[in-house]
């Protein structure tokens, strides 16, 4: 059977995906190992997880809150996305050395893994787990794609001896893309693109939740902005939770803050929820258009509020307005009233969850977890065949 090694960054939404592929993988008899930082991937793996333990850079998710547009973007590559492929490019090299992969699925904000797979020659498939990048957001900045140009080229200097060519975020050999075109939309794609929806595997859960909370007779909201945005989340779920005021509706809102003070009686606040097991039980999600997020509301038919904070975000909510299943707020202007009145919307008016349903039905027939582990599998083979003699 194969051997994969999964690369992937420090970030939640970006290992979940990966995490329902390699489930996949395993149960068909295949075996798995990671390259990452240890801690959050045997949370999220499991405690058995393989998992070569990658450096972080220094202050790696220390981003200012106010950051938005173009200063965000300098802050992801600049800041971020170029010192982690440093940090991460021994452990990497060492996972590839011991566990010799056949195939290497990189994500594509964990760069060191495409580049050191092409200097290595091995297969590798790129790990797409938001689609903004393959609607090409620096297409109408051309100083800026030669900015990141040059920075990429830097880094394949120093971690990967100059060799190779190919853009580390869309590999030759494939880009597993976690969406599908009722969600995408008109794009053009990177070549060899599959369109294989969410991977939405079982996840280890340490949430505890009072189910008996819910109300079946009232429809509940989920008001969530992620795991990576509690410094400039405050007053956009203070606003949430007063928007709920006097609506008939319910809300579950997650501060992992712990920002929040007193709420209506119908706005339960948690730190943290076992997000797929609740989706199937809410009627709606506001959220920050993060693609994970929304991806999963949309896989259970649910209608959307969106409002975009920055990266990938404004592209994903444009997503979402586009095919019909949510609304679009404005994120610094996001007020109780304006929340309110698009929460009502997307719950009453029925179109809304229409679309979110055609989108849904699409995710289902994409195949998810297992679409992306045969396209894995069918490279492993391929380099199988180029070893024998």
């Amino acid at each position: 059977m194969g051997r994969f090694l999964f690369v992937v960054p420090p970030l939640v939404g970006h290992v979940n995906p990966a995490v329902g592929v390699a489930a996949e993988l395993a149960a068909r008899g295949h075996e798995v190992a990671w390259a990452g930082h240890d801690e959050l991937l045997w949370q999220l793996a499991g405690p058995e997880a393989l998992v070569f333990s990658c450096a972080l850079p220094a202050g790696a998710a220390d981003r200012p809150p106010e950051l938005k547009g173009p200063a965000a973007l300098r802050f992801l590559w600049q800041d971020f996305l170029v010192p982690l492929a440093d940090a991460m490019a021994p452990g990497v090299a060492a996972a590839i050395d011991a566990f010799r992969p056949h195939a290497l699925v990189a994500d594509q904000q964990a760069l060191a893994g495409g580049l050191l797979a092409e200097a290595r020659g091995l297969p590798w498939v790129t790990s797409a787990t938001t689609s903004a990048e393959l609607a090409d957001p620096l297409a109408g900045m051309p100083k800026v794609a030669e900015w990141v140009g040059e920075l990429l080229a830097g880094l394949r200097g120093r971690i990967a001896g100059g060799r190779g060519s190919a853009d580390p975020r869309f590999s030759p050999h494939g880009v597993l893309a976690f969406t599908t075109a009722e969600l995408l939309g008109a794009v053009e794609l990177p070549p060899r693109t599959r369109l294989v929806g969410p991977a939405l595997g079982a996840r280890p859960s340490t949430a505890d939740f009072p189910w008996a909370w819910l109300d079946p007779i009232r429809p509940t909201v989920l008001v969530s902005l992620g795991t990576a945005n509690t410094g400039a989340g405050t007053a956009f779920l203070t606003a949430a939770a007063e928007a709920f005021t006097g609506l008939a509706a319910r809300a579950v809102i997650v501060d992992p803050g712990g920002v929040l003070g007193e709420v209506p009686p119908n706005v339960l606040v948690r730190p943290r929820v076992p997000q797929l097991p609740l989706l199937p039980k809410v009627d709606a999600v506001l959220c920050h258009a993060g693609h994970n997020t929304v991806c999963e509301a949309l896989w259970h038919g649910l209608p959307l509020v969106v409002a975009p904070i920055r990266d990938d975000q404004p592209i994903v909510a444009s997503q979402v307005v586009a095919a019909g299943a949510g609304i679009r707020l404005r994120f610094g202007r996001a007020d109780a009233p304006r929340i309110a009145a698009a929460v009502t919307e997307v719950l009453t008016e029925p179109s809304y969850r229409r679309a979110a349903e055609t989108v849904a039905a699409s995710f289902h027939a994409a195949g998810g977890s297992a679409a992306a582990a045969g396209h894995l599998e069918q490279l492993a083979l391929e380099s199988l065949a180029q070893l024998r003699p």
